[in-house]
């Protein structure tokens, strides 16, 4: 019960609200993050995770029950690795502050559309937002877009 709760909440929700950040910051702060360190980060937090959470499946059938102050030596040797894994895990997290303090406060800009990959692709965006500057202007719009059509939109 505990591994599979905590997989699903981390390996769910939390990569989810990272993958968020990494993909929406440059259009919201206009700053471009530091990409090897973002996956420095992904891969550290990604194995800390694993290796904190799927000990516990062997701890939860070897019998070890849940809410206790202290447990039989019996379940030591499967929590020292949990507790490695959480070492990880918190080093991934404290990685992913550095990551947010060097994006807020450095001088790299993003792009209109950072997710190019191709100067034919420079012009054209399936969504209007990837057309506008990073950050975009404070009422961009005079009106909410009309969208006449689904292929991708060209800049003039």
């Amino acid at each position: 019960v505990v591994a599979h709760f905590h997989y699903v909440l981390s390996m769910g929700a939390v990569f989810a609200l990272f993958a968020g950040f990494y993909y929406w910051i440059g259009k919201i702060s206009g700053l471009n993050y530091p990409e090897v360190l973002g996956q420095i980060h992904f891969w550290l937090f990604f194995t800390g995770v694993n290796i904190t959470f799927f000990p516990m499946h062997f701890l939860g059938l070897a019998g070890m029950p849940r809410r206790i102050p202290d447990y039989p030596d019996a379940y030591a040797g499967w929590n020292a690795i949990c507790s490695f894994g959480s070492y990880l895990s918190v080093s991934g997290a404290v990685l992913f502050f550095i990551i947010v303090w060097m994006t807020l406060t450095g001088d790299r800009e993003c792009g209109r559309n950072p997710w190019i990959f191709s100067d034919t692709d420079e012009k054209t965006s399936p969504t209007i937002e990837w057309l506008l500057t990073s950050p975009p202007a404070f009422h961009t719009f005079e009106e909410v877009p009309c969208i006449k059509d689904y292929k991708p939109k060209t800049l003039p």
